[in-house]
């Protein structure tokens, strides 16, 4: 089986395809075939060795997939063969076929494509999260969702919306923010267009309730300016590369409150809660990850290149195996 492989850190061209003996299962794991995998901003910063969490390579990029169960361990008693599952972790998801724990894998609901489940476990589990437990989003806010176009942002977007919120995209090209639009953004900014700062001003002149930012930059201040009193702001990341300083005479005159989103600062209940409320969305089809591009395994770097340069939208898949089986994702 192949698998993808960072022998060293550096950008997406250092990577490299390696045949390789299939993995054999132990003791509480299955061996999985994978259909396909998302490519998500932190593969690019592990693969350069500019993530918060180094992982020594050699290692094998990747942080979802799905993909059926093809063996079984000793002591599985939860997933049987021809199961598909998904998988959300940190690396290991850009190869053919994978051992994971069963506790790490989850069942692929009834009636949802695995390509569409490949794709939303990281950005929209983040956006959820952040939306739930960190921002307290309501049905009646206004939201500013910065990089609306990426992979966070989009979802973001999209369950925002579903929230009933009001959502303010923000994003660099016409393009982007079309696809926001299309998922029920009300006022869209490209801020490479002029000044940010009174672009939102005209869009929400009372302010918002809330500001979503997984960009940083430049993009965070004019934001952040365009808090209504008591609003917060919420840091998730910082795609454009600049960890931005906020003056904190801002947030002093307006009581704002600055937040960081991990997923270990939710609480086991609310974690819990927004789990099955996100599954439910899924499942009922209220939202779906829009994928913007897949590339075949052997074009892994100009996946990675794709996100990293900012051109992505929505999410970006591998299509690593085509089954021939009769798995669902066949229909």
């Amino acid at each position: 089986m192949r698998a993808v492989v960072c022998p060293e850190y550096g950008p997406p061209e250092v990577l490299r395809i390696e045949e390789r003996p299939s993995p054999v299962p132990g003791a509480g794991q299955v061996r999985v075939r994978v259909r396909a995998a998302a490519v998500n901003f932190p593969d690019v910063l592990l693969v350069g060795g500019r993530y918060q969490i180094r992982v020594p390579p050699p290692f094998v990029p990747g942080s979802e997939y799905s993909g059926v169960v093809v063996e079984v361990g000793d002591a599985v008693d939860d997933l049987t063969i021809g199961d598909l599952v998904t998988f959300t972790g940190l690396v290991g998801a850009f190869a053919e076929e994978v051992v994971a724990d069963v506790t790490k894998l989850t069942a692929i609901p009834t009636g949802v494509d695995p390509r569409v489940a490949a794709a939303f476990g990281v950005a929209h589990r983040t956006a959820f999260h952040t939306l739930r437990s960190v921002a307290r989003a309501c049905a009646g806010d206004e939201l500013i969702v910065l990089g609306a176009g990426g992979g966070v942002g989009l979802a973001t977007v999209q369950l925002a919306v579903a929230l009933g919120a009001s959502v303010t995209a923000v994003a660099s090209s016409a393009e982007k923010l079309a696809v926001a639009a299309s998922y029920g953004a009300t006022h869209l900014v490209d801020h490479r267009g002029g000044n940010l700062r009174d672009a939102l001003r005209d869009a929400l002149p009372d302010g918002a309730h809330a500001v979503i930012d997984p960009v940083g930059g430049d993009l965070a201040e004019p934001a952040l300016r365009a808090l209504r009193r008591g609003g917060r702001f919420v840091t998730v990341g910082y795609a454009s590369g600049v960890i931005p300083a906020i003056p904190l005479n801002l947030v002093l005159v307006k009581g704002i409150h600055i937040l960081g989103f991990q997923f270990q600062d939710i609480a086991l209940d609310e974690y819990t809660r927004n789990e099955h409320e996100l599954a439910d969305l899924l499942v009922s089809g209220r939202v779906r990850p829009h994928i913007g591009a897949t590339f075949p395994l052997d074009k892994v770097t100009d996946a990675l290149r794709h996100v990293g340069e900012g051109r992505a939208i929505g999410k970006v898949l591998l299509d690593i195996t085509s089954d021939t089986e009769d798995h669902p994702w066949n229909d």
